[in-house]
């Protein structure tokens, strides 16, 4: 799903650092509200690490491979730490494994941390149910899958409609299309996992949900 260099025209490149500067300095200012931020330092430290080392797992789904996203995880995990987390992690991806690029990294960061930010705010909604391990799992599968599937159709909308004009148009949108369909099944796994984990956090770990679960 990472967008490499010379794929965006560049005001779409410059328009993506300009959102993930403004939501940076957004989630700046939501973190200074939880108290002394400097204490979750260590959480948003270990779930960067995850969403760094996530882009090197492919899973194969004939006739292609997909590799994991977790931005709804770190979402449900992180709140507003989420967006410099990703961004964090897609700047040492796109230096050290080349997944993505620099010109593109805003466009990237957004595409992913967006979607991330409203994973957590749709995780919150089970705090309006009966409390319950159910209605937990049911939000934090929603969460990982929505917060995906956004991100996958942000990509899709940027890419077909920014095709160069020396490519086949019909055959790149294709490919594109049936990439889609391969992030929807993505979806479904990246669910399926972020439920297991926060049920496994709320076991051994709940203050890692300390920002997520009922207090």
């Amino acid at each position: 799903m990472h967008i490499p260099d010379g794929i965006l025209p560049p005001t779409v490149a410059i328009g993506g650092y300009a959102i993930t500067g403004g939501m940076i300095w957004y989630s700046l200012r939501k973190i200074n509200q939880y108290g002394d931020p400097s204490e979750q330092v260590p959480r948003a430290s270990l779930l960067t690490a995850g969403f760094f080392v996530a882009s090197l797992i492919h899973i194969p789904i004939p006739p292609f491979s997909i590799h994991l996203i977790l931005n709804g995880l770190v979402g449900v995990v992180l709140g507003y730490f989420a967006f410099p987390a990703i961004l964090i992690g897609l700047f040492f991806q796109a230096v050290m494994f080349q997944h993505g690029g620099l010109s593109s990294l805003g466009v990237n960061a957004a595409m992913m941390g967006i979607p991330a930010i409203l994973g957590y705010h749709l995780f919150q909604l089970h705090q309006s149910f009966p409390k319950s391990q159910r209605w937990t799992s049911v939000f934090a599968f929603l969460a990982g899958a929505g917060a995906l599937g956004l991100s996958a159709i942000i990509f899709t909308v940027l890419v077909v409609t920014t095709i160069p004009a020396d490519m086949n148009a019909t055959l790149e949108r294709n490919a594109i299309y049936l990439g889609l369909a391969g992030y929807s099944v993505q979806a479904l796994i990246e669910g399926t996992f972020t439920t297991l984990l926060v049920s496994f956090f709320q076991r051994v770990k709940p203050e890692l949900l300390s920002h997520s679960i009922d207090k």
